[in-house]
């Protein structure tokens, strides 16, 4: 391969490079935005909801409580199973649904810790997570490996977390919590590494934006479950 050649070669993978970083950044941009605004949407529709209590006594007051505390793991399943199949408005719609339905189960917050420890705790976790989701993004090191650790520590967090509906046992609940932070701290930049590699330059807008959204609801789910278990141990409750 002559000089001229062998530059113009490397000049195409430098520019090839620079594009496919340039699409990488606003993909996870867009993630990185959709999940903030749920998070937003949720914050909101928390807040007002435990300002009404017509609202409390609605949904807190009367069986409508489960229909609203299962509901957003209805949002979760129906999204993972169904947005190949869904076009990217109905997924875009399903995401803004699941974050306000989210927020009405989220209410209790609220109610149960005083609105000084909430915010200090949200901020926390704010700085917390985007240390995390930095990592996950820049590190070299392939996480895959510890996912079945995390995932194995997630399923155990589920079934002592119904276990506790029942014994109401607050070193149960401790132990929940600082077993929580350490899974979904390391799920955040787990996901945060998975969502990176399914980037590919070439997905349609329609793919790409299914994928963002998906991106969001993992990292969304990450922020949250982080948050609740950050605020059990550190929140002052009312």
């Amino acid at each position: 391969m002559s000089y001229d050649a062998g530059n113009r070669y490397s000049s195409t993978v430098t520019r090839a490079t620079a594009q496919i970083d340039e699409g990488l950044r606003s993909y996870m941009l867009r993630v990185y935005n959709y999940m903030a605004s749920g998070l937003a949407l949720t914050g909101i529709v928390a807040w007002l909801t435990a300002s009404s209590p017509a609202m409390i006594q609605a949904i807190y007051g009367t069986p409508l409580m489960w229909v609203v505390m299962l509901a957003p793991l209805g949002f979760v399943l129906f999204l993972s199973f169904r947005i190949t199949k869904m076009s990217f408005a109905a997924a875009q719609i399903t995401f803004w649904l699941y974050a306000a339905v989210m927020g009405l189960s989220l209410a209790w917050i609220f109610l149960a810790f005083t609105g000084a420890s909430v915010a200090r705790v949200f901020f926390i976790t704010a700085a917390g997570f985007a240390a995390l989701s930095l990592y996950g993004y820049t590190t070299k090191r392939d996480l895959s490996p510890m996912a079945a650790f995390f995932m194995v520590g997630l399923i155990g967090i589920i079934l002592a977390s119904l276990v506790n509906i029942f014994v109401a046992s607050s070193a149960l609940q401790f132990s929940i919590s600082v077993i929580g932070v350490v899974v979904f701290a390391g799920l955040t930049a787990w996901d945060t590494q998975a969502i990176k590699e399914l980037y590919i330059d070439s997905d349609s807008s329609e793919v790409a934006g299914k994928k963002s959204i998906m991106g969001a609801l993992r990292l969304y789910l990450d922020f949250i479950n982080l948050f609740i278990m950050l605020l059990q141990l550190m929140g002052q409750r009312r």
